[in-house]
């Protein structure tokens, strides 16, 4: 009986067992990076990622992105020109529980517990736009402006720690 009981929750729970996310272009998964030209210098930059990944890293992943469209598109630097961030940092499984106590007359009294387990399968989804206009030359003098290759060279470094 109890093996009845516990085949459908670890089928359950293994479902919702999270795929890391990686580094690679979306190909219509719902996890990975996708970019949209919407001028000749202008692009919209997707990061979609999981609830393995905080808010700040999804960030990042869309800002190594950015460096390589820019070196791709053979510009030397970009300039976010807008940030969106869409999601949350919810874990996808919570575990509850509750205990009660009763009390009647005749001497009744009685004493439950309940245990429940609550799957939210859009918790930890996050995605990261970044609208970015790319450009060659000296690099302004502002917090939005990116260097490309310093960008990826940070990426670069914490690979090879």
């Amino acid at each position: 009986m109890r093996a009845i009981l516990i085949l459908p929750v670890l089928a359950l729970l293994s479902s919702c067992a999270v795929t890391p996310t990686a580094y690679a272009p979306a190909n219509g998964s719902d996890r990975g990076y996708s970019e949209q030209q919407i001028e000749r210098d202008r692009y919209r930059v997707h990061f979609d990622a999981g609830s393995d990944m905080s808010i700040e890293a999804t960030e990042d992943m869309a800002l190594r992105r950015a460096a390589e469209l820019t070196l791709q598109e053979g510009g030397d630097w970009f300039l976010v020109a807008a940030r969106f961030r869409e999601g949350n940092d919810r874990n996808p499984v919570r575990v509850g529980g509750s205990v009660g106590q009763t009390f009647g007359t005749r001497r009744y009294s009685g004493t439950s517990v309940g245990i429940g387990l609550h799957f939210d399968a859009s918790a930890g989804d996050k995605r990261v736009t970044l609208e970015i206009l790319i450009r060659s030359g000296d690099l302004p003098d502002d917090p939005d402006a990116y260097d490309a290759r310093d960008v990826l060279g940070f990426f670069e470094a914490e690979a090879a720690d």
